[in-house]
């Protein structure tokens, strides 16, 4: 019962943690908007000013996996979020755009957070609950939800400089909270003599690509949309920031919250199964997204008729919300993967894995403000994401549905079946 209590109470405390780097780590996707007002930047700058903490977010996390393996997720997991405190605070104080882009870079470590957490967390029950263990730590990316619900509040009434100001103190807290309900285990420790460059040669194996690859969708499509949706409600629907973060958060909270439902989804019908289905269901979900607000005039025999094509925010928003859970279910799922072809690697396969996700986050963004830019159509940025579930759903057809006795050429025929 010891143990169960030390489990459950480092599962809270985890994703307690999780939860708030994880505010930090989304905080451009708010306080971008007013910056980017102040310092006229165009929709590529913008992009990238919200990239920055991603980017040092992604690169993290597989140094991070590797110490998580050798010394334990309760002290990397304090160092780490102790660490960012003061440039998390020093926000406040930037006035020009490199400035934004130094220190979200420092910020943005709070993002490695989640290589951390998934092992360390895994570690503590046994292996056919690890799925809904991860699940649940993993929805502490609703903290990207928890951001656009406080966030606007404190831009609205003190300015965005409080926000940077207010979250310093929320992460020092944090750090306290976590230190305190926290345990270690030497059991879980994994030693290991290998090297930084020997763990990355795991990218040679066709399965861990094939991971990274859905994991820049169901997470770095998740990270890069939590960031960049505020502003599309501004600019798409000409909403204030308040009711663009909250609409925002439609997607944002069940992508966060719902990923331990796809943990125990993904502990009860496996990891291939959750996959496939979140990624049909992303792709019916941005088809529909893609499509630009569309005005067209057609002769008819009683003469021209003009028609207007495109959703409303009442459609588009229930479209985000499954998307948002799709992603969800996703998230799980590929982790589910992970537990079950390497148990005993957690910490390095998911850090090579979340790098992947990661690095989907930081790189899309800036390719929505380029497309932005260039075509000056906002659904744009939903036509990419389209494209890449594409290749997503084609690379696992041939690799793992094609294969199956359902599907595959060797399926037994329907009416021999029973």
């Amino acid at each position: 019962m010891t143990h169960k209590r030390q489990a459950l109470s480092v599962l809270i405390a985890s994703t307690f943690a999780f939860t708030v780097c994880f505010m930090m780590w989304m905080m451009f996707g708010v306080i971008g908007i007013p910056i980017r007002k102040a310092l006229g930047l165009n929709a590529t700058e913008f992009g990238l000013l919200t990239a920055m903490p991603v980017l040092t977010g992604s690169l993290i996390r597989v140094p991070l996996g590797i110490w998580t393996d050798r010394f334990g997720g309760r002290i990397v997991m304090a160092i780490l979020m102790a660490g960012t405190v003061p440039a998390i605070w020093l926000m406040a104080y930037a006035t020009v755009y490199w400035h934004f882009l130094v220190i979200g870079l420092f910020v943005g470590l709070t993002g490695g957070s989640f290589s951390v957490g998934t092992p360390y967390v895994a570690r503590w029950f046994p292996r056919n609950n690890q799925g809904f263990a991860m699940g649940v730590y993993g929805a502490g990316n609703s903290g990207a939800a928890v951001n656009k619900f406080v966030a606007p509040a404190l831009v609205v009434a003190f300015g965005w400089s409080m926000v940077p100001q207010v979250y310093a103190a929320i992460m020092l807290g944090a750090v306290v909270l976590f230190w305190i309900f926290s345990y270690s285990d030497p059991a879980h420790l994994v030693p290991s003599g290998t090297k930084f460059s020997d763990q990355l040669k795991l990218l040679k194996e066709p399965k861990v690509l094939k991971y990274c690859q859905y994991y820049s969708i169901v997470f770095g499509g998740y990270v890069a949309l939590s960031l960049w949706m505020v502003q599309y409600y501004v600019g798409e629907f000409g909403l204030d920031i308040r009711a663009a973060a909250l609409l925002a958060a439609c997607f944002s909270l069940p992508g966060g919250v719902l990923r331990a439902v796809g943990g125990w989804l993904s502990d009860k019908y496996g990891a291939h199964s959750v996959t496939w289905w979140v990624m049909w269901v992303s792709w019916i979900c941005l088809f529909l997204l893609s499509y630009p607000q569309t005005d067209f005039t057609i002769v008819t025999a009683s003469g021209p008729r003009s028609f207007h094509i495109g959703l409303n925010v009442y459609l588009f928003t229930g479209l985000m919300f499954l998307l948002g859970i799709a992603f969800a279910f996703g998230k799980a799922s590929v982790f589910k993967y992970i537990s079950d072809d390497y148990p005993m690697n957690i910490g390095t396969v998911s850090g090579i894995v979340g790098l992947a996700g990661g690095m989907g986050g930081f790189v899309l963004p800036i390719l929505f403000g380029a497309l932005m830019d260039l075509t000056g159509i906002r659904s744009s940025a939903f036509m990419l994401m389209y494209g890449v579930v594409w290749v997503s759903l084609i690379w696992m057809y041939w690799t793992e549905v094609r294969r199956t006795e359902l599907m595959g050429r060797n399926a037994i025929p329907f009416a021999l079946k029973g």
